[in-house]
């Protein structure tokens, strides 16, 4: 199965230029007018990507998500909900790499079958990584009116939660 997906991108290039060359397509020169018609894109995404990954790197590094966390902590535990599913489930829509470190540790601490390895990777899959998808997206195309579609999309990010929270008792 390695070997199968180490030689799939090779697989597909060398299909594309096999048809490409089928089409009497001069590959190396299309390759070259799509970097160029990419690069602008690039230049425009990145003020974008740069301003959201130093949002949320003061947001980490201040220690305010910590303060945060152990003021809900009380409430998670009246509710009986796993306060330690907090950080993903807050965490995800800010930064899907950071949520799936917190879920890569939470494998670690409590192991994969664990109900709370269960719950955090149901959040995981279910929610989406709202902050950066508006950021970058629509910072790229120059939107600026972004809040309906932030809330909308915490709003369904919380209900994703939430659903999680009923559905995973149910079936683990």
């Amino acid at each position: 199965m390695k070997m199968a997906s180490s030689l799939f991108i090779p697989i597909l290039v060398l299909v594309i230029i096999v048809y490409a060359a089928y089409k009497k397509v001069n590959v190396y020169d299309s390759f070259v007018s799509g970097a160029k018609e990419g690069l602008p894109m690039v230049k425009s995404m990145f003020f974008s990507l740069l301003a959201m990954i130093f949002g949320v790197n003061i947001f980490l590094k201040s220690g305010v998500i910590n303060y945060f966390f152990d003021f809900l902590r009380p409430l998670l535990l009246f509710i009986n909900i796993p306060a330690e599913i907090l950080p993903v489930a807050i965490m995800r829509p800010l930064s899907g790499s950071f949520g799936l470190a917190l879920l890569n540790d939470m494998y670690k601490v409590y192991g994969p079958d664990s109900f709370i390895s269960l719950l955090a990777s149901v959040i995981q899959g279910s929610s989406d990584t709202t902050i950066y998808v508006i950021t970058l997206y629509f910072g790229t195309i120059g939107i600026k009116k972004i809040k309906y579609a932030l809330w909308v999309g915490l709003l369904t990010d919380l209900f994703m939660v939430i659903v999680a929270l009923i559905l995973v008792p149910l079936f683990f």
